[in-house]
């Protein structure tokens, strides 16, 4: 048998022992990673907010907010936790957001605390556009050009 032969009879399997390698690294568990942004708000966490707590013990629990808000005399803390899909090629999925708001009145108590979901909030696109900057729209051969005459 010449080495010819061997490698036109050893080609259909090695074709389908690639194709199965190649399906097989496919496999949805590779692909996608499941993380978290932001916070992680731990339930233990949350029920230590009660109406009457400081701003410090708060940010004791808790840490610095994320986000802050003052409306009148009263301040609002917003802590986001975001648990995404990231695909191997980049691409990300939003799965679950949490927020949790903690309202404080004028003397720094909290007052109230909520846990808004995406089932509570919109879901928008965010613009991609932008304000492009000086000598952005021309190439270096044009710049150097106009910098002569």
């Amino acid at each position: 048998m010449t080495l010819r032969s061997a490698l036109v009879r050893l080609s259909p399997l090695a074709a389908a022992v690639a194709l199965g390698l190649t399906l097989s690294a496919c496999s949805g568990s590779g692909l996608v990673a499941q993380r978290t942004q932001g916070y992680v708000l731990p339930e233990d966490a949350i029920a230590q907010i009660r109406p009457g707590a400081s701003q410090d013990l708060v940010r004791v629990v808790l840490g610095s907010p994320q986000t802050t808000s003052t409306f009148g005399g009263e301040t609002a803390w917003y802590y986001v936790e975001t648990k995404v899909n990231q695909t191997a090629f980049g691409l990300t999925s939003v799965q679950e957001r949490t927020v949790l708001a903690v309202y404080f009145g004028p003397d720094r108590r909290v007052t109230d605390r909520a846990l808004y979901t995406l089932e509570d909030g919109r879901v928008f696109a965010i613009e991609q556009r932008r304000t492009g900057s000086f000598g952005e729209d021309r190439n270096f051969l044009q710049t150097l050009l106009a910098s002569a005459l």
